[in-house]
């Protein structure tokens, strides 16, 4: 093999640093523009009534988002609740029992394949099939399609982070006759929890900035939750009515909802972070 002359490796290795280091400043960059317009634009609109308070209707000043932060918490725990299991119980069979199976293979195939979708496709598949079959929009139907946006990212997080506990681990605990349901839960998932538990709050981050599959399933709702079979006000939702309305108090309220929703974003992506450090 041919080596490169010092100069030329060198030259490439540093143009390398340079394009790396000029990239991850740009992102750094527009990460901190985003949270200072979002901060400078949406401070002014927190107080008492913004978070006490329901939606007013149109034309009418004052009003707050409370029945919206309340339905985006109704939605994503419901939707935790349904993609949680399902996709721990995926990552399980993938990493314990499908790993050369070809089922297996299609399952993590259809995963991958899954989280690449756009989520609007979620919102209108789960709208064809629950909203239509309903009659109406719901919380329920939200919650869903949220759902299926965060069983890919458990299971595939959930497989990795079994894969690597050693099978050391695994043959010394069925050597001593632990049944492989208990080995799962009491050793192989105390093993994998900082790693799993990073998936699941890093999924339950995703969706909870999602607006698309939400104007197809749960719409919105000027009042306040009382019923998941009904249409649910959320916080990306009433954002998105807000910043297009002619408005200018209801401009200024969404700057204050994003600056809501980031702010939980944001702390539960730090909480992940500092999870997967600890694993």
């Amino acid at each position: 093999m041919k080596l490169r002359p010092k100069f030329q490796r060198k030259l490439v290795d540093n143009s390398v640093k340079v394009i790396s280091t000029i990239s991850a400043a740009v992102g750094i960059a527009f990460l901190v523009w985003i949270l200072f317009e979002v901060v400078s634009r949406g401070a002014s609109s927190l107080n008492i009534a913004f978070f006490t308070q329901p939606t007013a209707p149109p034309g009418i000043e004052g009003g707050g988002v409370a029945n919206a932060i309340l339905g985006t918490l109704i939605i994503t725990t419901i939707a935790t609740f349904i993609g949680v299991p399902v996709g721990v119980m995926s990552g399980v069979y993938l990493s314990e029992f499908g790993r050369a199976s070809m089922f297996g293979k299609a399952v993590r195939f259809a995963m991958n394949v899954i989280m690449g979708v756009p989520s609007i496709i979620m919102g209108m598949f789960v709208y064809s099939f629950m909203v239509v079959t309903m009659g109406r929009f719901s919380g329920i139907a939200g919650a869903v399609s949220l759902s299926i946006i965060m069983i890919p990212v458990i299971a595939r997080t959930t497989e990795d982070m079994l894969r690597l506990v050693p099978d050391s681990l695994r043959e010394s605990a069925l050597a001593v006759g632990t049944p492989y349901w208990k080995l799962t839960l009491s050793i192989l998932f105390r093993a994998a929890k900082a790693g799993m538990t990073t998936g699941i709050l890093l999924a339950v981050a995703r969706v909870s900035g999602e607006t698309a599959p939400l104007l197809f399933t749960a719409l919105n709702s000027p009042y306040w939750p009382e019923s998941i079979t009904q249409p649910t006000a959320n916080l990306t939702t009433t954002i998105f009515n807000y910043a297009m309305s002619p408005y200018a108090d209801w401009q200024e309220m969404a700057w204050g909802a994003s600056l809501v929703i980031m702010a939980g974003v944001l702390a539960t992506t730090i909480a992940a972070r500092s999870l997967s450090k600890e694993s």
